[in-house]
């Protein structure tokens, strides 16, 4: 079976952000319902990060800029897919 890439990008956790305002990000940037926004905040914060998002890179840079330039710490990167 080949692997195709795509992409990912991982919220890490801060200190400067509190749950209701990266929940509210998550929501207006990355589409999420209120309950999964909420999931992925809480995996953030007991895990360090947690990959919110995956796509082609072109499907997801701008949502990775938005988070960026709300001041979130996001990462964008490479990881294979089945």
């Amino acid at each position: 079976m080949v692997l195709e890439k795509t992409h990912k990008i991982t919220l890490y956790n801060d200190d400067n952000h509190d749950f209701l305002y990266i929940i509210a990000c998550l929501i207006k940037i990355c589409k999420h319902s209120p309950d999964q926004a909420e999931q992925c905040a809480v995996i953030v914060d007991n895990k360090g990060s947690y990959d919110i998002m995956s796509g082609a890179f072109d499907d997801i840079f701008d949502i990775y800029n938005q988070l960026s330039d709300l001041e979130l710490n996001v990462e964008i990167g490479e990881s294979q897919m089945h």
